[in-house]
């Protein structure tokens, strides 16, 4: 086993909202509404996402459930040869403080921050703002209970309800006087008909950058969203669509031998794919179209230079794509704006308080950690399918010959700066 003479910050793992976040901790008054409005139901043999009233039933095999499956010593091939005819129960750590932390300390991991699972799926899908408010409420004073059990260990980002801003802001102010929260929930994705570029959000960000709550930005891959909702959506439909395959059967020798036609052409239908591929492509366009709109195009890092943000879940190898084809756009092409936007995206995005998540399978950062080495945080996306450990990224990260001091920032140094925490070694080898 690797060995750490540092502590390490996860910045991107996950909890399984349970049951009780509805029936205990959402105001009585809201108690039937919000069920309504946001629900998950894990059955044995079927599970669901309700969102406004509508049933949004799960495709994949209901005995594994992807989204909590892994467990500390796991590797990504015992998780694919589960017998997909017996039923495997959740990880108690995606719902259990107690069981979270004893995982953490099998995975190497000193702290971590926590988004959610469902609520990232299907909150800001939720249409009334009074609803969404009250569940906003629910999910931060459930999560902050969650964080009281180990509350130098445990960290979470806040949901904001952004159905309404005046509610968000609300709410902003009122989970900043709470020590675990170290960031505020924002999903990329189109919210009642348009994105981040609106200027209806001008007063959220103004209100994050003088808060000095970091923007924590974690794409889902939208499985049960609308089209256009995200790129989720549309890739999944890919996904489950019938593929037709063309064959050919022979004819009876054709007119010259007396026979029939020469060839039929027939289409058979091919399955669809057994698994969703949304989440393998979704989640680094989402960030991608939001960093590339957002920050940089509608001049956010610009005008909220103060403004910390770190973009989750997506890698962080495309950053230089996305900067160098920005600086060639915004030189050549006049831009239309309400604002000025730099040319020199690339030295923007050097100055700026922004961050990218990544994990350890990244070849380019493994063979280029210099380009990257200030910028990104590792996170294990635990409790998911591909979860990896904070042993896993160290092994990777030293047989490439990344520098012990580089790999200490990657893995909590650069986390404990964006997220204003004190780094705190818990694990040891």
């Amino acid at each position: 086993m690797a060995q750490k003479q540092f502590a390490v910050f996860d910045g991107d793992s996950h909890v399984v909202e349970p049951t009780e976040l509805w029936t205990k901790y959402l105001d009585p008054e809201y108690r039937t509404l919000g069920k309504t409005a946001l629900w998950r139901e894990e059955g044995r043999h079927g599970s669901y996402l309700k969102v406004n009233g509508k049933v949004f039933r799960d495709t994949m095999n209901s005995n594994i459930p992807r989204h909590a499956i892994w467990r500390p010593g796991m590797t990504w091939e015992q998780v694919g040869e589960l017998d997909p005819d017996t039923h495997h129960a959740a990880s108690a750590g995606a719902s259990n403080p107690e069981a979270r932390i004893k995982d953490m300390d099998a995975m190497g991991v000193d702290q971590a921050l926590l988004y959610p699972t469902w609520f990232a799926e299907g909150f800001h899908l939720v249409e009334d703002p009074d609803i969404a408010y009250a569940l906003a409420r629910a999910y931060n004073d459930w999560i902050a209970d969650f964080c009281k059990r180990a509350p130098d260990r445990l960290f979470a980002a806040s949901m904001v309800p952004l159905q309404n801003i005046d509610y968000a802001i609300e709410e902003l102010r009122r989970t900043a006087k709470i020590p675990c929260f170290r960031g505020a929930f924002i999903r990329p994705m189109f919210l009642e008909g348009h994105y981040f570029t609106h200027p209806i959000y001008n007063p959220l960000w103004a209100e994050l950058e003088n808060l000095g709550i970091t923007v924590a930005v974690h794409p889902a891959a939208g499985l049960w969203n609308p089209e256009w909702t995200s790129h989720g959506p549309f890739f999944e439909k890919v996904s489950t669509r019938v593929n037709l395959r063309a064959f050919t059967v022979a004819g009876g020798g054709g007119p010259a031998a007396g026979g029939g036609s020469d060839i039929t052409f027939g289409f058979t239908a091919s399955p669809p794919m057994g698994h969703p591929i949304a989440p393998i492509i979704s989640h680094w366009l989402d960030n991608h179209m939001f960093v590339a709109s957002t920050l940089i195009g509608f001049t956010v890092m610009e005008r909220y230079p103060n403004m910390k943000m770190v973009v989750s879940h997506g890698k962080a190898s495309w950053m230089e794509e996305v900067l160098e084809k920005m600086e060639a756009s915004t030189r050549t092409i006049p831009l239309l704006h309400h604002y000025p936007v730099r040319t020199d995206t690339e030295e923007m995005w050097e100055e700026g308080k922004i961050m990218l998540g990544f994990d350890a399978e990244e070849r380019l950062i493994q063979k280029q950690p210099e380009q990257f080495e200030e910028k990104i945080i590792w996170g294990s996306r635990y409790p998911h399918h591909d979860t990896t450990s904070a042993w896993d990224a160290i092994e990777k990260l030293m047989r490439a010959n990344v520098a012990q001091s580089t790999i200490a920032r990657m893995l909590g140094g650069n986390a404990a700066e964006q997220f204003g925490i004190k780094l705190s070694q818990k694990v040891g080898a």
